[in-house]
């Protein structure tokens, strides 16, 4: 059976990105992952580490003439984002991805791509399994979770490396390397709620559709909406108008990406009905007013339940549940005054659920600065304390501070000239890298640089990837290992 990818150079890398496109790889899910990389190591012939937290270490002595050089850390991470379209019945857990070719892209029908962070899995495969490509020793890392969590980062330990340079291959954008990235951490705020019967009788779902999300870190500063903060204030708005009551409210999936989709059951009065559609529709055209430009297919859907709704939230629960919705900050919080166009810190209320007898708010916070990540952290902690609720913090990882000094650095900007005839961009970013917790756990001691291929959409069925963008990053790559002797 022919490859989708067949043909399309590197090919030994897009020989392997296919064939782990085929594997079940979601985050908390990569023990199939891992094995395959383990199983793969050993195959070849290399020392090949598999730890408990299924992290994957595939170590390769260097080519002839490179046995002395400095070891060279390559890494990358194997879980990806897994979001589907609506109408997708894609199974993560068993499916392959459906890639497809469209131009210069590829992407996969339906669903993410896992690009991110695939593509560096299958360029570190592709220089495990050649024998003539010239390069120093090289320690492939390949960690888990890094897209909720970065539990394979935390958990590593560093005595299974030796490696003093640091190559990280998770970055989105051609032609520009990293050299710092935001910390962040995850806040989860449950508010109580009690119950009732409901006093009217008409349901009426109220869906947020059209919206783009995106990654909570690369993205937040486009201005796109937020599916989560429109529901919590269309049903603001509608309930200051009449009576209205809160069945159910939901929105988001991931904690890392911005929530396309949102969505509320509410019962209203059926002599209010015509003022609810109304109400509904000018909080639509007022928000498709705001978004416009960073949103054009943004829309509202209002669908009439005929089942009956046997519950609702009691008027307390509902003022209390909104009142959260409305107050959590969200989006760019402040710019960095030291790096111009930097977003120094952020939140995304990313995922929003109704249980049996709470609300959960959960929201992704990042900030270069941590004194700043703490102040929002904060300010969540105190809408919770407002409203009844609840608040608690997780999965905290460390910001990667720019250092003065940097020979990788100056290695990738020497060669990018020579290769490409142009300048290599060195910036900051601030989505979360796993290097932050690399430079806390080896105590500063990493030389280290992110880069990659160019790539749209991420976390988001529209996710694609440049095939030559991918041919001139695996270019630069060797070429920079070339240079290690």
């Amino acid at each position: 059976m022919s490859r989708v990818l067949e043909g399309i150079k590197p090919e030994r890398v897009f020989y392997y990105f296919e064939e782990i496109s085929k594997i079940p790889r979601c985050s908390g899910q990569e023990e199939k992952m891992s094995n395959y990389l383990a199983d793969l190591g050993k195959k070849l012939g290399l020392e090949t580490i598999q730890d408990e937290y299924l992290n994957v270490i595939v170590k390769k002595p260097g080519i002839a003439g490179y046995e002395n050089s400095p070891t060279v850390i390559l890494q990358g991470h194997m879980d990806m984002v897994c979001e589907k379209e609506e109408a997708s019945n894609h199974d993560f857990s068993k499916d392959p991805l459906k890639l497809k070719i469209e131009g210069d892209f590829i992407t996969a029908e339906g669903t993410t791509l896992g690009a991110d962070n695939g593509i560096a899995v299958a360029m570190c495969l592709a220089l495990l399994e050649s024998e003539d490509i010239p390069h120093p020793p090289l320690e492939v890392l390949i960690t888990t979770n890094e897209e909720t969590g970065m539990d394979g980062a935390k958990g590593l330990d560093p005595n299974n490396l030796k490696g003093k340079i640091l190559i990280n291959i998770d970055s989105e954008e051609e032609g520009t390397a990293l050299v710092s990235c935001a910390g962040g951490e995850t806040n989860l705020v449950a508010i109580p709620i009690d119950w009732q019967p409901p006093k009217v009788s008409q349901a009426y779902h109220i869906k947020v559709m059209g919206l783009q999300g995106g990654h909570s870190g690369m993205e937040i500063n486009r201005g796109r909406g937020n599916a989560n903060k429109i529901i919590a204030r269309v049903l603001s708005h509608v309930k200051s108008k009449f009576p209205v009551e809160l069945a159910h409210i939901e929105g988001g999936s991931k904690s890392n990406a911005i929530p396309r989709k949102g969505q509320a059951l509410v019962v209203v009065d059926k002599e209010e009905e015509e003022a609810f559609l109304k109400a509904v529709k000018d909080m639509e055209k007022i928000i498709q007013n705001e978004l416009r430009a960073s949103e054009p297919d943004f829309s509202l859907a209002v669908e009439k339940v005929q089942d009956k709704v046997e519950r609702v939230f009691t008027e307390d629960s509902f003022d209390r549940v909104i009142a959260a919705l409305m107050l959590i900050p969200t989006g760019v919080q402040t710019m960095s005054m030291e790096i111009e166009g930097l977003v120094e810190s952020s939140n995304n209320m990313a995922i929003v659920k109704t249980e049996d007898n709470r609300v959960t708010i959960e929201s992704a916070l990042r900030s270069s600065k941590g004194s700043l990540k703490e102040f929002i952290g904060q300010q969540i902690e105190t809408v919770a304390k407002l409203v009844k609720g609840t608040w608690e913090n997780r999965g905290s990882y460390p910001a990667w501070e720019f250092k003065e000094d940097s020979k990788i650095r100056e290695v990738f900007k020497r060669v990018y000239k020579e290769l490409f005839g142009a300048e290599l961009k060195i910036e900051a970013i601030h989505a979360g890298l796993e290097c932050g917790l690399f430079d806390e756990k080896f105590n500063g001691s990493l030389d280290m640089i992110s880069f990659g291929p160019s790539m749209y959409g991420v976390h988001t069925p529209q996710e694609r990837l440049s095939i030559s963008s991918v041919e001139r990053t695996y270019e630069f790559l060797l070429g920079v290992l070339k240079e290690i002797k």
